[in-house]
């Protein structure tokens, strides 16, 4: 995956590390564990993209596999892309307004095609109200601005955590 951080700089992943700015991030190693899967997506017609790439960095530096869709997915695009590419987690950024429309639409479709397994989480300019909207529908965490990188890998780590954990009692 590259991320532009600024329109001249590109980084680029590398197999045991990556360049980021001036200094060298080592991988947090994997310990045999299948990576953590994650799309990051642009939904609506957002045109703002910098903290949707903030994140998707901040959750590959942790060594998660990220997939960056871009900006303007409708919530179709970005459910088949999910299919597609087999993640474990959603993760959507709107900043837009959409969020009482772009959220429940890609829950309905999770839904209808099977990905009741798969987390859905976002972040954006989402009133409080709204956010508790969201979470009792079935969306996961919303983060708002000023919310610190290591919080949401924290957050998607225990969501993994948990539910290998409940896989593992079910067997």
């Amino acid at each position: 995956m590259e991320i532009r951080k600024d329109p001249g700089k590109i980084t680029q992943n590398r197999p045991d590390s990556m360049e980021s700015g001036d200094q060298r991030v080592r991988r947090a190693p994997d310990l045999g564990r299948k990576k953590i899967r994650v799309l990051i997506a642009k939904a609506g017609l957002d045109g703002h993209d910098r903290g949707a790439k903030v994140v998707a960095a901040a959750l590959r530096d942790a060594g998660m596999e990220v997939i960056y869709t871009g900006l303007r997915q409708t919530p179709e695009m970005i459910v088949e892309a999910a299919i597609q590419e087999d993640v474990d987690v959603i993760g959507i950024s709107l900043l837009s307004g959409a969020h009482m429309t772009i959220f429940p639409k890609i829950l309905t479709l999770m839904k209808e095609k099977g990905l009741t397994e798969v987390l859905l989480f976002g972040g954006g300019i989402i009133p409080e109200k709204d956010i508790k909207a969201l979470k009792e529908l079935g969306v996961g965490e919303l983060f708002t601005p000023g919310t610190l990188t290591t919080d949401i890998v924290s957050y998607v780590r225990s969501w993994k955590d948990s539910k290998e954990e409940t896989q593992e009692q079910k067997k």
